[in-house]
């Protein structure tokens, strides 16, 4: 089992799924929605879902369910549950009942900010993660790099025009300059100029809001 965590909008999901998709292609991604305060049916449902099983014939059959999901998990995979820190301690514990079945082969990975919170009022789950990574907001050395990777609105754009949007706005998180992003884009596409300058940036974020 697995935990990643941080801060609202610092990239978890997006780091995840990257990497996720460096697995081989024999290893199967099982992703699972995790809904707003679930119950144990509901989250059954999604499980269901996420293994391409029939949620609609089994979700209400605990026992059925459960066997078909203890049969699919033996196959080694990766079942991600991204927004975790929904769960609660008994949701929790009914995945670690599903993790402690005899032949599970696949791994679990728990993704949100506060994951790590709930899964601390749930130590018999607890005791059971081998890794935990903290995603933390971008690094500002290597914002213009990492934006220039992201979208090609970036090339070329000073470094200290990028620094002076993330002091100002971004503040290293990921979903903002996700936000930003698509409005400097919005931009350049009605100038008649090349490129982003620092004027477009600055009506960039000042499209976000307020800001100080």
């Amino acid at each position: 089992m697995g935990c990643v965590f941080g801060e609202p909008g610092v990239g978890k999901t997006v780091a995840v799924q990257q990497a996720l998709h460096l697995l081989p292609s024999w290893a199967p991604v099982w992703r699972a929605v995790v809904g707003v305060k679930p119950g144990t049916p509901q989250m059954r449902a999604s499980l269901l879902d996420a293994c391409g099983l029939s949620a609609a014939s089994l979700a209400h059959r605990a026992q059925a369910a459960d066997r078909a999901l203890t049969e699919a998990l033996r196959q080694p995979g990766v079942l991600f549950l991204d927004d975790a820190q929904r769960l609660s301690p008994p949701l929790l514990d009914y995945l670690r009942l599903l993790w402690d079945e005899p032949g599970t082969a696949a791994a679990l990975l728990l993704c949100g900010a506060g994951t790590e919170r709930v899964i601390a009022r749930a130590p018999a789950l607890r005791s059971r993660g081998l890794t935990w990574h903290q995603v933390t907001g971008m690094e500002p050395g290597r914002l213009s790099e990492t934006l220039a990777m992201f979208h090609d609105v970036w090339e070329g754009t000073d470094p200290a025009d990028v620094e002076w949007a993330d002091a100002t706005v971004a503040r290293g998180n990921f979903r903002t300059w996700a936000k930003i992003t698509s409005h400097l884009y919005a931009l350049t596409k009605h100038s008649q100029h090349p490129g982003a300058n620092r004027s477009m940036l600055e009506q960039a974020c000042a499209r976000l809001g307020p800001y100080t």
